[in-house]
Order: C-alpha cells, then sequence, then structure tokens
C-alpha cells in the first residue's frame, strides 16, 4: 500500500483512486483529505482487525500548517497504532510564517504561537523550533493527552465490500457532513441502521439482504448512486422509486412545515420520481414549480427504506441547509449514541465508551449541537474540564401522542478545531 500527497491514501485499485476536489472556500486545499485519513484507517481494520500497522502522513500540498495537524489527528482519531510521517526531507522544511493561518490566536486546536515557544529538554539550552518536526511533536503531544480515554470508534456502518467501486469517497463527504460512518466490507445484518452506497452493488446478493433487513424491523439508507443501479434489478419489488438520468438545479428546500430554506449556492442533483402514496418525500427540493425528493421514505413489511439524494457535487452535502442536514442526519444516526446539529464542515467520531469528538473544518467560528438519547445531565471536555449542561427536547414521533426525550448540548467550535467530550450522568 502506497500514499499520495495531503494525506490521500492511493491504495490498489480499485479501493481507492485519487479524487481532487478544489474549493476558493478554503484556498484550493484538497477537501477529501479531511475525512479520507481517518475512513481509510477504520475501513482497512474492518478488513482485517489489526492487520494494519498505522497510518501515514505527508506535508504535501498543504497551505496552512493547521491543515498538516488536522491529518495527524484525524489518524490517531481512528486509533491507529502508529503513524509514519513522510519523509525526513519535509520534516526538516523550515517553519514559514505564511504557515501561520489567518485564523490562528483565535483559541484554536492547533495553536502556532504555542507550538513555536522554545523547548527545554533537561540539562539542555532552550532550541526554538526551526523545522517542521516541531508541528508533528506538538500535535502528537496535544492528543496524547487524551487518546487514551477514548474507546473504539463506532458510527453508522456504511457497506462497502470487497473490491468494490461507486460513489467513490462519498462516505468522506458524509462525514464532513455530519455524519459518523464506520466503513465495513461485509453487510451489516442486525444493524438497526445501515446506508447502501453504489459501491454495494458489488454484492450480488444485495437486494435479498435488502429486503430482510426490512423485514426484521430495520433501516436502510440507499442512495441515488445506488437507486439507480439497482432499480431495475429487483430493488422495484420494495418501492416505485427510480433515479432518472434527468438533473435539477436547486436551491429552494423544505423539510416539514414552514417557509422554503435557501441553500447558499445552487446544488445539481439527480431527479427522483415515485408513485405517489406508494413512498413519500420527507425532504424536497423545490425547481421552480416541479419538486424533487432529497429524502424520500418507503415502507416495507415492518421496515423502512430511505433513499437519500446525493449531489453531483459530492461538496455540495455541506451546503444543503442546516435543518435540511439536521434532517438527515436525525434518520441516518439517531439510533446512535450522540448526533450532531449544526451546518456542514463538521464532523462528529463516536466511541464505545460515552466519549466523542466535534469536529469543525470551517474557517470561521461555527456554533453546533450534540443530541444525546442517553441520560447525559453534562458533557465534559476531556482536555479543559469545562462542562456543557443538557437541555431537554421533546420530540413527536410518527404514532400519536408518542414523544422521546432528547438532551441537547451547545457548542461552539473555532475555525478547524475540535473538542473532545465525555457524557455524565
Amino acid at each position: 500500500m502506497k500514499y499520495g500527497k495531503n494525506d490521500q491514501r492511493v491504495t490498489p485499485e480499485p479501493l481507492m483512486r485519487k479524487h481532487k476536489t478544489g474549493s476558493a472556500k478554503n484556498g484550493g486545499i484538497v477537501q477529501i483529505a479531511h475525512q479520507l485519513g481517518y475512513n481509510i484507517f477504520r475501513y482497512f481494520e474492518n478488513l482485517k482487525p489489526g492487520g494494519n500497522g498505522g497510518g501515514w502522513v505527508d506535508t504535501g500540498g498543504m497551505r496552512y500548517l493547521d491543515r498538516y495537524a488536522e491529518q495527524l489527528w484525524l489518524t490517531l482519531f481512528a486509533k491507529a497504532p502508529e503513524i509514519t510521517l513522510f519523509d525526513i526531507r519535509q520534516l526538516q522544511y523550515p517553519i514559514r510564517e505564511n504557515l501561520r493561518a489567518p485564523w490562528q490566536g483565535s483559541g484554536t486546536s492547533f495553536d502556532y504561537a504555542d507550538m513555536m515557544k522554545p523547548v527545554t529538554l533537561p540539562g539542555k539550552a532552550p532550541v526554538v523550533p526551526a523545522t517542521l518536526a516541531r508541528a508533528a511533536g506538538w500535535t502528537f503531544e496535544k492528543v496524547d493527552r487524551f487518546l487514551g480515554a477514548l474507546g473504539n470508534p463506532s458510527g453508522l456502518k456504511c457497506y462497502k465490500p470487497f473490491h468494490s467501486t461507486g460513489e467513490d469517497f462519498l462516505p468522506n463527504f458524509l462525514g464532513m457532513a455530519g455524519i459518523p460512518i464506520d466503513l465495513v466490507p461485509e453487510f451489516p445484518a442486525g444493524e438497526k441502521v445501515i446506508l447502501l452506497t453504489e459501491a454495494s452493488v458489488a454484492d450480488p446478493s444485495l437486494v435479498g439482504k435488502i429486503k430482510r433487513q426490512l423485514q426484521e424491523g430495520g433501516t436502510a439508507v440507499v442512495t441515488t448512486g445506488l437507486l439507480r443501479a439497482l432499480q431495475d434489478r429487483g430493488l422495484g419489488d420494495i418501492a416505485e422509486i427510480r433515479c432518472t438520468d434527468r438533473k435539477a438545479l436547486v436551491s429552494q428546500f423544505v423539510a416539514g412545515w414552514g417557509p422554503p430554506l435557501e441553500s447558499t449556492r445552487q446544488i445539481l442533483i439527480p431527479q427522483v420520481t415515485y408513485l405517489t402514496n406508494d413512498s413519500w418525500e420527507e425532504i424536497s427540493a423545490l425547481d421552480d414549480t416541479n419538486g424533487w425528493p432529497v429524502l424520500h421514505f418507503a415502507g416495507y413489511s415492518t421496515g423502512k427504506l430511505y433513499v437519500l439524494t446525493i449531489p453531483d457535487n459530492f461538496t455540495d452535502l455541506c451546503f444543503y441547509p442546516e435543518p435540511v442536514l439536521n434532517r438527515i442526519r436525525q434518520t441516518l444516526t439517531s439510533h446512535l449514541e450522540a448526533r450532531l446539529e449544526g451546518p456542514g464542515y463538521a464532523s462528529l467520531f463516536l466511541y464505545d465508551n460515552d466519549a466523542f469528538i466535534a469536529e469543525s473544518f470551517a474557517d470561521s467560528v461555527i456554533r453546533v449541537k450534540i443530541v444525546t438519547a442517553e441520560p447525559f445531565r453534562e458533557l465534559q471536555d476531556l482536555e479543559t474540564g469545562e462542562t456543557f449542561t443538557a437541555v431537554k427536547r421533546q420530540i413527536p414521533q410518527r404514532q400519536p401522542r408518542a414523544m422521546i426525550t432528547e438532551h441537547v448540548f451547545s457548542l461552539e467550535l473555532k475555525p478547524h478545531s475540535f473538542k473532545v467530550l465525555r457524557g455524565k450522568e
């Protein structure tokens, strides 16, 4: 296995391919690298537990030192046992002032000024950091203070069979949109909710497995890429839903009651059609007098089938209006111990010991909420000791007069920064 620039790990085809989605918003930084460094290690660990020795990070392609630090701590968040730093020449590159991000000085997770403080070893004279090696060392020291308090990573099971391709890198973009993903190579039978992308079609018995998932009362979420691949291969037996070759350019959305919601840019989506009353839209995109599903629901036996519309440009997932993202997250992750509410470019990493990490990849301060169904009275920041108190919220269910109580914690995330949290009853 080999790796490419900016933590884009280039693995033997057809597992992963290089794929750039530069953004002027982030100075042309390769967006895909944000979640790839986490998801690829988790997938390799699920392929052969304990068989992958660790991660690999280099300095190539970074604009700011924050990006290098992000690559390092994302690999550690995935619980990689070790990291190879490529290579000794890059680590000896001088630290230049233009690598200091414009948001530095605001209390971000990577602190340039603190990283540049002289280092004093016992019996040695103070040394002022001069090379990129210190940025790596500072990051490791920071994460080492809490890494041992994190359990095993968990998340929404997303089925990517062995040697499969289709909607490549989509799980990374979904992660950037606030959906914690756990990529697995075998069908995750027994899970309450599963995510199936176009890559899942590599399983020749997939339709039968979807039917069993629904007959056992579970939920299956399929993307429009998978719907297009299976709609004439048995998925039509479950619901009369089709993904056409037509497109819609949309910027208005409806998620529940209320006026239309505006996205900050136009988004190109495939047009999904269906037979009215056989299934129905949970979230709609408006296109003048037309409307197209963004999240679509169909009942089958005792289970629930959802179709999630994927924009042609996966990055646009992060530009859905916040209430739209929140509704998608609620559908896909309400069975997990915590879920995220807020704008795009925010991620949530879950662990099996009531610990989780909320991280922002935005260039400005954002506000997010952590929603739990567990009776947590507080969340504690494992770095600072700060505590956050829950506000209770009641949510009506589909059944008449049925309600569930959620606990909501409000957080502020600095640019390209994270909070490490643990629930307290």
